[in-house]
């Protein structure tokens, strides 16, 4: 398990290196107008001791509606009818791909927050030839790699989807996909890297 988590702190700071990490692009609001975001602030501070990226660079520049839509996006994760392991592993590898730090960190918080399988989500960069993934894993994650990365979906990847997963559950692992680029494009165009959620928790 120890090398296990040596390659991910490895990974991740091969990513933080790509990337390039400087300053976000605009400067981060400490102290921002309007009674809620200041007990928005307060209760994540008391939580975390900080203020995520997110939030001081995008969210307190935007009308509360935006964090209202948000905290509407992971509420409507409770909704879904995939298993919370599928749905996560669907929006961590989406973040990967990507390259959006703060998420693949937030994704890892998740994971240890829910007391899933950390090797799993250590593997997934290798999900088609790890023994720790099923085959409706390796179709969900073929889906989600073939529509981030090519923004179309061939007959034959959609195919071998609907062998292990419902209708509903279809729609849900497109939403996942299409959702999760809300997180990621927004943080990657202003410039916001990781919070190092996992390390505070870890810490605390």
């Amino acid at each position: 398990m120890m090398q296990v988590r040596a390659a991910e702190t490895t990974k991740m700071a091969e990513l933080e290196t790509h990337t390039m990490i400087s300053d976000p692009y605009l400067p981060p609001i400490e102290k921002p107008d309007g009674l809620i975001l200041k007990l928005i602030y307060g209760l994540l501070r008391r939580k975390f001791g900080k203020v995520f990226g997110p939030l001081k660079v995008f969210g307190a520049r935007m009308p509360l509606a935006f964090l209202m839509f948000y905290g509407k996006v992971s509420q409507l994760d409770k909704k879904l009818v995939l298993p919370k392991e599928t749905a996560l592993l669907i929006r961590a590898l989406v973040a990967q791909i990507n390259v959006c730090l703060f998420c693949i960190d937030a994704s890892r918080y998740a994971v240890i927050k829910e007391s899933m399988n950390e090797a799993k989500f250590d593997a997934l960069g290798n999900y088609r030839a790890s023994p720790l993934f099923s085959d409706a894993d390796r179709a969900a994650l073929d889906y989600a790699t073939e529509l981030t990365r090519d923004k179309k979906m061939s007959p034959e990847t959609f195919s071998r989807l609907a062998r292990y997963y419902s209708e509903r559950q279809i729609c849900e692992i497109a939403w996942l996909v299409a959702s999760e680029h809300i997180y990621n494009l927004t943080n990657i165009g202003l410039n916001i890297h990781s919070d190092q959620i996992c390390d505070i928790t870890k810490k605390k």
